[in-house]
């Protein structure tokens, strides 16, 4: 074996002070993290500001289970694809929108998009607009909801030749609230797929 031609370092020979040094740090981390706790939980809600400079409490956004949606669906039952919270009308209470298409066994079939609230009385979640009708054929891709603004990528198909599993177009688009109606903006133009 050949002798190394560096010095040995003091620092790479482990020696009983290095061990208490050791304990010694780890003891006073856990000590220290007993005396340095999170705040205690409370039942309380948060508070938001509203659109008109009061502050509500925050609600939970509406539910889907249970609220009848305008999609016939025959035998099969309406399913609940994609949902996405938020406050889309600045009001300080959260809706709900809804990606919502029959369970069909076979096929593609068309997507619904529905906004959801409830009313100031805490009551039952209800559809209080339609952004994406069923009879247009579309499916939803794409889905979401930041800074009060739905946005969507929507398959759709050139003709009505195009085969139901096959759509052939691609669109973005986009809702916002205006203070009486979701408006719908296309960010860029439909394009074949």
């Amino acid at each position: 074996m050949q002798p190394s031609a560096v010095p040995e370092l003091a620092h790479t020979r482990t020696r009983p002070i290095h061990w208490v040094a050791t304990a010694t740090a780890v003891a006073g981390v856990v000590a220290l993290s007993s005396l340095v706790r999170p705040g205690s939980a409370t039942a309380a809600q948060p508070t938001t500001p509203a659109r008109d400079g009061t502050t509500a409490t925050a609600a939970a956004p509406p539910g889907t289970t249970g609220v009848d949606f305008p999609l016939e669906c025959g035998p099969v039952k309406a399913v609940v694809a994609r949902k996405a919270s938020g406050d889309l009308d600045g009001d300080g209470r959260p809706e709900t929108v809804a990606v919502v298409h029959c369970d069909a066994p076979m096929g593609t079939p068309p997507d619904g998009v529905y906004v959801l609230t409830r009313g100031a009385d805490g009551g039952g979640p209800r559809v209080v607009a339609t952004l994406v009708e069923p009879r247009q054929r579309l499916t939803v891709t794409d889905f979401t909801l930041r800074a009060r603004t739905v946005t969507a990528t929507l398959l759709g198909y050139s003709s009505d030749a195009v085969p139901s599993c096959c759509p052939d177009l691609r669109t973005p688009a986009a809702w916002r609230w205006n203070g009486s109606a979701f408006l719908r903006s296309a960010p860029a133009g439909a394009h074949s797929i």
